[in-house]
């Protein structure tokens, strides 16, 4: 039964008495978000007005109902948490909490910060307050702030993509914690070490016990340790696609009218042009050209022209199919062309990954198919820029596919630093 709307006049299916879905969200996030002072704080004002003009009122409404970070919205507003990230970080909800801060960020209520950074601080600190020795809680200590964050943080600083890798360097942290509960347990320290000791520990226990390279190469640095050697890890090529399997994906992913847009577009970007997860989940919105001669992507220096009718769901993604994934308190004008759910970011690797793989694509194994088919296309330089890669692993790529461009490679940089 259509209503009118008391408020704003509009006929429509009305939410509550006398109110439509969208004068409705706008009572309760008022009330949600008042202060002692009776009214919204200014410095929230801007959050208030961005979920009031949600473009779904429901989803928004049921969020301030029922949504985990609306009660921590309300503490904001009501002055018994400070506005900062570090009372978020101890927020006891912390995945709620993050949600708030993503939108605080947004929306410059809060200054940004480089998250995984912040996320690797607290937890190497954690796991140093863990350590029951004193010199091993020291000697931790001084690597992961010395050498593990240190390298971090000048890897951020010159970091485009606005997401800082932490895994390798958390298990760092950890491999020295249990290479170190590991001697304790044989009443062994690390001025006592030997390589027979070192080379027990690697052969008794899963692979991530390498982990520990970066940490005895930093202590026999400062002669906390004998110089002990770690073999290379080898590791296989890993499983590839195969040919008939990935054109086939690629086919359904081009035709199929159910796949969403995002899946698409992500799958193809991973399945024709090799790209991996991480940088496809960070692309911006200027790395998309629309002009009247076609469409084209830059994944490294130089733009590549997109074919159809891949172009067209590119197209459409860029112009319609991206509001759909803006979440709560997000602003409209998202710089991602694939937006995730924390406002004002994009979606994460691992869950574009979850979203790939029930198209039946495992990304790794994709993007290697996909490499070894550019490689017998394409000449390795213009591969290394396709792919972000340097040219040597380029060339073995070229090589390993029966591809007959390896010369060029060489050909080219000789003509261009003559000697």
């Amino acid at each position: 039964m259509q209503h009118t709307c008391t408020i704003c006049g509009r006929e429509d299916k009305l939410y509550e008495r006398g109110r439509c879905d969208r004068c409705a969200l706008a009572r309760r996030t008022t009330e949600a978000m008042t202060g002692p002072d009776g009214i919204v704080p200014a410095a929230l004002m801007v959050v208030h007005d961005a979920i009031v003009a949600s473009t779904t009122p429901r989803k928004a409404l049921n969020w301030l109902r029922q949504g985990a970070g609306a009660p921590i919205l309300a503490e904001l507003a009501a002055g018994t948490m400070a506005i900062s990230h570090e009372a978020l970080d101890t927020h006891q909800r912390p995945h709620a909490a993050n949600h708030v801060r993503h939108m605080l960020v947004a929306h410059s209520v809060l200054v940004a910060r480089d998250e995984a950074l912040a996320s690797l601080e607290r937890l190497n600190t954690q796991t140093v307050a863990s350590i029951d020795r004193l010199e091993d809680r020291k000697t931790v200590a001084a690597f992961a702030t010395w050498r593990v964050l240190r390298r971090v943080r000048r890897q951020a600083e010159t970091n485009t993509t606005g997401r800082t890798a932490i895994r390798h360097a958390r298990n760092q942290v950890l491999g020295a914690v249990r290479f170190l509960d590991w001697l304790d347990a044989r009443d062994r320290t690390l001025a006592t070490c030997t390589q027979s000791d070192l080379d027990l520990w690697l052969a008794t226990g899963p692979r991530s016990r390498y982990d520990v390279r970066h940490f005895l190469a930093w202590t026999s640095e400062r002669g906390l340790s004998v110089k002990l050697t770690i073999p290379p890890l080898r590791t296989g090529p890993g499983d590839t696609l195969d040919s008939e399997q990935r054109w086939a994906i690629i086919a359904k992913l081009l035709h199929d009218p159910d796949i969403e847009l995002v899946d698409r577009v992500a799958g193809n970007f991973v399945l024709l042009y090799a790209q991996p997860l991480s940088r496809v989940a960070a692309m911006t919105l200027d790395t998309i050209t629309l002009t009247d001669d076609g469409v084209s992507v830059r994944f490294g220096a130089q733009p590549v022209t997109v074919p159809e009718p891949l172009a067209t769901h590119v197209t459409t993604l860029v112009a319609t199919g991206r509001v759909h994934h803006i979440g709560i308190g997000s602003t409209d004008s998202s710089p991602w062309l694939f937006p995730g759910h924390l406002p004002g970011r994009p979606i994460t690797a691992s869950r574009l990954g979850q979203r790939l793989g029930t198209h039946g694509i495992d990304a790794r194994a994709a993007r290697r198919a996909a490499q070894q088919h550019l490689a017998a296309e394409v000449p390795a330089i213009v591969l290394a820029e396709m792919l972000g890669v340097a040219i040597g692993t380029a060339v073995d790529w070229v090589h390993a596919a029966g591809g007959d461009w390896g010369g060029y490679a060489a050909t080219t940089a000789t003509d261009d630093n003559p000697t």
